[in-house]
């Protein structure tokens, strides 16, 4: 597709085109999967000038070249690279902007594997982590030291689902010539531009989204101009690709990511509001609502929501009846994913790590992603579940 032809359609057109071309794929609409670790070079010439497109198997093949370009697009980057998975991606992105002796800022909402990443590898580099309160917006630069090189942000929060105030924390962080990374995870390019809200480096997880069916696991990481030629460096310094055939698959996912999307959306309002309707309800924790940290921000910068969201259950329940809620769901699984087609539901208390912030929701905290299961058999699914929490008040 032309880049003429890309600027006038929407993005349920181009998310079809984008990442194929069947004039180079003797007529087939799909690319096909390239496996292979040698290169052969036709000269000595060529072999010593090192003139090819792919040298050897870890520079990425076409397939994963088709997915890194179709990613770009979609996200409006200068370039993209993948890692086998989300954590990976957010390694990836976090080794390009930071070095021994940093200071990195990072959202005390934040995905717990990143903690641990940065309590692990990162400290063990010399690199300080400081975490702060999700909501503090342009305030950010108040933490700013001479050796904060990078702020992490990750919109919602994992599980608490606080929205941040990107373009004001981006534009504090650019004025002092610091990096931005964010996990864009829940949003995706489809409900959220991170790098048109000023994010230098934008992370996602294709294990959810992309991916759409629970059988791959894939990391993104897209940059702007000023960003890609670092961030190109680092993946290419620790050859960390995932395999041909995932690639295959996330391409064949991005088909359909968008109509996916959507329909999350619908299904999780749709959950969200009957939910918020129960007796044992305190409260729904999902951008779209008002009463969510940070809703009005999420009306100004995201033109949508997906599946994923959070209730607090009234305090009157303990944590035997939340258990003998959950281990007898018929549809709702338990489990750390989402963006696929399945129902998942897990209890959570971010209490236990966060360190500057105070989780106090009022009750115990269930995240639901909502999959492509019959609405009244999942809602059916939860009232029979919600009623069993009153057998053990």
């Amino acid at each position: 597709m032309s880049k003429q032809s890309e600027s006038n359609f929407s993005i349920g057109t181009r998310i079809t085109q984008i990442g194929r071309n069947p004039a180079q794929q003797k007529g087939f609409v799909n690319s096909p999967v390239y496996r292979g670790s040698t290169v052969i070079f036709p000269t000595v010439s060529d072999i010593e000038n090192n003139r090819a497109e792919f040298n050897y198997g870890t520079m990425g093949t076409p397939t994963i070249a088709n997915l890194e370009n179709a990613w770009s697009e979609l996200a409006g980057a200068a370039g993209t690279v993948l890692s086998p998975s989300g954590l990976g991606a957010i390694a990836l992105a976090l080794l390009t902007t930071l070095k021994a002796g940093d200071h990195l800022l990072m959202p005390d909402s934040v995905y717990k594997p990143t903690r641990l990443f940065c309590a692990g590898l990162l400290a063990k580099m010399g690199i300080e982590t400081e975490y702060y309160d999700p909501l503090i917006g342009a305030g950010i630069k108040a933490l700013f030291r001479p050796n904060t090189t990078t702020l992490f942000l990750e919109s919602p929060g994992s599980q608490s689902f606080e929205i941040q105030d990107v373009p004001a924390m981006t534009a504090q962080a650019k004025a002092r010539g610091i990096a931005t990374i964010i996990d864009n995870t829940w949003a995706t390019p489809v409900f959220f531009r991170a790098h048109e809200h000023g994010c230098d480096l934008s992370v996602e997880a294709g294990t959810k989204y992309l991916g759409g069916h629970s059988d791959l696991l894939m990391g993104v990481v897209s940059a702007n101009e000023a960003w890609w030629p670092a961030l190109r460096k680092t993946y290419d310094l620790m050859a960390m690709l995932p395999g041909a055939e995932d690639c295959f698959l996330a391409l064949r996912g991005m088909r359909t990511m968008y109509l996916r999307l959507k329909e999350a959306e619908k299904r999780g309002l749709e959950m969200a509001q009957w939910l918020q309707s129960r007796p044992e309800v305190l409260k729904v924790l999902h951008p779209a609502f008002p009463d969510c940290p940070g809703h009005e921000l999420w009306k100004r910068d995201f033109t949508g929501s997906s599946g994923l969201f959070s209730i607090v259950l009234k305090p009157e329940y303990s944590k035997a009846s939340v258990d003998h809620m959950l281990d007898n769901m018929a549809i709702f699984a338990m489990g750390y994913s989402w963006g696929g087609f399945e129902s998942l539901i897990i209890p959570f208390n971010c209490a236990e790590y966060r360190t500057v912030t105070t989780w106090q929701p009022g009750g115990r905290a269930l995240r639901l992603q909502i999959g492509l299961e019959d609405m009244d058999d999942l809602k059916a699914d939860l009232a029979a579940g919600l009623e069993r929490l009153k057998m053990f008040v």
